[in-house]
């Protein structure tokens, strides 16, 4: 336990230093509320949909969540090319104990940066329908912080390249984002795009994200907990079996 809390600081330490880093991360955010809140909220409300920062709010904190949890995992590709990496496998804590403690402090960086956003959402004037349910957002979010970094942990295991990690996971975060459910209702998808939807474990969290703070859902807060925490353990087992194959 000592370990994992070692690893978790580590990573706030890190998080709080590159302050360049907390600023850049809310632009992408910051940039999705504005453009298509302001832009789309009236054709979205014409086409009787209601309030479109309402809707979109809880998908652009599930956004912030995700790209900042997928990508912490560069950060053990980046300690293995410069001997960081060693250092800790070589210590004697079993590598469970690493990876635990390389995911939570992943996830609650993730975490930090999903507050952020939701700090974000209310300037731009979103509102929570109520204000009880917030703690209950945050245990989504948490959900989904943890998956993503457990999945970055996962595939930054198999690789030793930077570049190749960044491709990848562009290539997977993309279509997870936008066939989420985040920017769109996914109740009159074409059949085909509805079943990738559901397969899509982001689309649970932006769900449950929703349902929390609008009160607006599509498969039920049973089903987005139940879905969310099974994918997340399954892959935390995953990303514990590929990161005791890491060869340093």
């Amino acid at each position: 336990m000592n370990a994992i809390y070692i690893l978790w600081l580590r990573q706030l330490k890190r998080y709080f230093r590159a302050k360049s880093r907390i600023v850049g991360s809310i632009g992408q955010p910051l940039l999705f509320l504005v453009a298509l809140g302001f832009g789309l909220g009236p054709v979205y409300a014409a086409a009787g949909g209601g309030n479109y920062i309402e809707f979109l709010a809880p998908g652009i904190i599930a956004m912030g969540i995700l790209f900042t949890a997928i990508f912490s995992g560069i950060q053990i590709i980046w300690d293995r090319q410069f001997g960081f990496l060693k250092e800790t496998l070589v210590a004697p804590v079993s590598r469970l104990q690493i990876m635990l403690g390389q995911t939570v402090g992943g996830a609650t960086v993730a975490l930090l940066q999903g507050i952020i956003v939701f700090g974000l959402t209310l300037i731009v004037g979103f509102r929570p329908e109520n204000w009880a349910m917030v703690p209950v957002a945050f245990f989504f979010a948490t959900f989904v912080a943890l998956l993503f970094t457990a999945l970055g942990v996962a595939i930054a295991s198999m690789l030793d390249d930077m570049q190749g990690f960044q491709l990848i996971m562009n290539f997977i975060v993309m279509p997870l984002f936008f066939l989420s459910g985040a920017l769109f209702p996914i109740k009159n998808l074409p059949e085909a795009l509805l079943i990738i939807v559901r397969f899509n474990p982001l689309s649970y969290g932006v769900d449950g994200l929703r349902d929390a703070l609008t009160g607006v859902t599509q498969f039920g807060m049973g089903i987005d907990i139940l879905i969310l925490g099974a994918i997340t353990a399954v892959l935390l087992f995953v990303g514990s079996w590929l990161f005791s194959k890491v060869q340093v």
